[in-house]
């Protein structure tokens, strides 16, 4: 029989929330898996969220496609049952809790590993299981904060500033969607199950590309601090105006041969000062200057992009999000992708990363109602009777709604 995607017959168990966890659950749905999500009695905060039409919220059906629904109250022994009895079934487990949550539940590893040896556990959190600031909840943002991220953005004289978006959650959710593929692979070839601790702090500090090393390699002597809108180590690297645009040019390589003689400035090839990329960044307001002038000059950012391509110097104009989802090449690539939800309606949302030569078509994906999937599970999974089901419900021990 051939498998619908890449992770056909894998089961997951997820009890995530918000945007890290649940983004990792959904690319394991959209390469195949069967995710099971199992939310609290209130439902995943993200279902509040905007923007709502007849009470569905498109910020979770963007996060939560292809998985099926379960609700439950986990802070009720027969809810912790139900949960240990999937978990014997599965073969991944997932959750973001705040550390420590978990065990209240008796759902942590050393419990979860004594109900399945095999089992692959991941846990998503801002700032690790282990250490002085494990116990703290944490967001995006208070990731981004501890991590140094925070303190690389904005004017060099002002607040740092924030990103506007969540790339702390949706990094560290694919990260650790990378981690449980890798740890599923050597289960596949003879290995054990296992325990994966993935922070947003870890996966946020390795985005230092150079700003680690450039410290520690300087014995101190050079500092990473924010720099507005060029680059703090290299020239030219940053945004520049041009008319009513923002474009970014980048010239470090052979490009920047290309560049100055694009711009009229044939004479910082000969010039000493300009002869590395060292003299080029200690130069820096001499060359930020003449390009500067240059696109003055040209006026039309239109323009001066064509005339950048045409010469081989790395650019791009900086599109808002609407102008993003507008543009052609977007459209054709599918990186944005309409998807059609039977509450909310059509909506555009941001597609899958990840492409396969094998499966080359997204999988026809909906996002679960609250407990929406409650009988099905409790029914097929474990072989619950109607009546037990109706007994749990009336209990408050599951619950369903229509959002």
């Amino acid at each position: 029989m051939t498998p619908k995607h890449l992770l056909d017959g894998i089961k997951v168990l997820d009890f995530t929330h918000y945007v890290a966890g649940p983004h990792c659950t959904r690319l394991l749905a959209e390469a195949g898996a069967d995710v099971i999500k199992v939310e609290a009695l209130h439902g995943d905060t993200a279902r509040m969220l905007p923007v709502q039409r007849e009470g569905r919220s498109g910020y979770f059906i963007q996060h939560n496609r292809g998985k099926r629904t379960m609700c439950m109250d986990l802070r009720k022994p027969e809810a912790q049952e139900i949960c240990r009895e999937l978990v014997k079934q599965v073969d991944v487990v997932v959750e973001n809790f705040t550390p420590g949550v978990m065990k209240k539940f008796g759902l942590d590893w050393e419990a979860l590993r004594q109900v399945n040896p095999e089992l692959i556990m991941c846990s998503i959190s801002c700032l690790g299981q282990e250490g002085e600031l494990a116990h703290l909840p944490g967001f995006d943002y208070i990731g981004q904060a501890y991590s140094g991220i925070l303190a690389m953005t904005g004017q060099a004289d002002g607040y740092p500033a924030l990103s506007g978006m969540a790339f702390g959650d949706i990094s560290t959710g694919a990260h650790a969607y990378g981690a449980i593929v890798t740890a599923l692979f050597h289960k596949l070839r003879g290995g054990s199950g296992q325990y994966l601790d993935i922070a947003l702090l870890d996966c946020l500090f390795s985005y230092h590309e150079m700003n680690a090393q450039v410290c520690s390699a300087s014995g101190g002597q050079m500092l990473p601090r924010r720099s507005g809108h060029l680059h703090a180590f290299v020239t030219p690297l940053g945004l520049y105006q041009c008319g009513n645009r923002y474009l970014v040019i980048v010239a470090i390589g052979p490009q920047w041969e290309n560049l100055v003689k694009l711009i009229g400035r044939e004479d910082m090839l000969t010039d000493p000062r300009f002869v590395d990329l060292a003299g080029r960044h200690a130069n820096k307001d001499e060359i930020n200057r003449a390009i500067e002038a240059w696109l003055a000059g040209v006026g039309d950012p239109d323009h001066a992009l064509q005339l950048l391509q045409k010469n081989h110097v790395p650019c791009a104009p900086v599109l808002e999000v609407e102008e993003v989802m507008a543009h052609p090449h977007m459209r054709k690539r599918g990186t944005v992708q309409k998807v059609s939800d039977r509450i909310f309606g059509d909506v555009e949302l941001p597609a899958c990363p990840l492409r396969y030569s094998a499966f080359p078509e997204p999988l026809e994906l909906q996002a679960g109602l609250l407990g929406e999937h409650n009988h099905q599970v409790l029914e097929d999974q474990l072989g619950y009777s109607a009546q037990r089901i109706a007994e749990l419900e009336a209990a408050g021990i599951i619950a369903s709604k229509d959002i």
